[in-house]
């Protein structure tokens, strides 16, 4: 499965020179935990987190302790570029999806802008490759059905099963539209095999 198959788009993205406040507010209604950050030209300069934004907006409450509360000796972070993530990691939309994972585990990260040249199309989440695996069997092979029929009307006839995200195509053994079947079943959100079986 590639990227641009699972990713959301198009992403949500702050400026560098927002206000800390505000770009909290965008993360919040869009209930994402992260964003991309571009400057004036709309070019990517870092991500910032939910926990990047949370640094420093709250202050101690005194009724938590019986002991003085000390005084801050610096500002909170007024903008963005302040708290933002300067190093990105980034996926094209060709990026298999299993590299994505790989990134997301070793680096503990949740999400991922995906790049188009240098151009932000999308981002890609942990809770869309959630998605795509929570997608029921019966949706899933309605899907693979549609596809194969659409792009490949001509070719042989196939049964569809699909269990636990596995496409299983029974029909007669005809190795070029198998290989053609392989490939249109792998682009249904949610497949994440596909199986030949052989009539009897």
């Amino acid at each position: 499965m590639l990227v641009r198959e699972v990713m959301t788009a198009p992403a949500i993205t702050v400026r560098r020179t927002d206000p800390v406040r505000q770009a909290i507010r965008v993360l919040y209604s869009h209930d994402i935990t992260a964003a991309p950050v571009v400057d004036d030209s709309d070019r990517l300069v870092g991500v910032v987190s939910e926990l990047d934004l949370l640094r420093g907006e709250f202050e101690p409450d005194p009724r938590a302790t019986a002991r003085p509360v000390p005084a801050a000796h610096e500002p909170p972070p007024r903008r963005v570029m302040e708290v933002m993530t300067r190093d990105v990691l980034t996926v094209t939309e060709t990026t298999d999806v299993t590299t994505v994972i790989n990134l997301m585990v070793g680096k503990r990260i949740k999400s991922l802008p995906v790049l188009r040249g240098e151009v932000i199309v999308g981002v890609v989440s942990r809770r869309d490759l959630m998605a795509m695996l929570a997608r029921p069997d019966d949706e899933l092979r309605l899907a693979v059905v549609a596809a194969l029929h659409e792009q490949y009307p001509f070719g042989p006839s196939w049964d569809v099963a699909v269990h636990n995200g596995v496409a299983e195509l029974s029909g007669p053994p005809h190795e070029h539209a198998d290989r053609i079947a392989d490939v249109l079943a792998r682009t249904v959100p949610g497949i994440v095999r596909v199986r030949h079986l052989r009539r009897t």
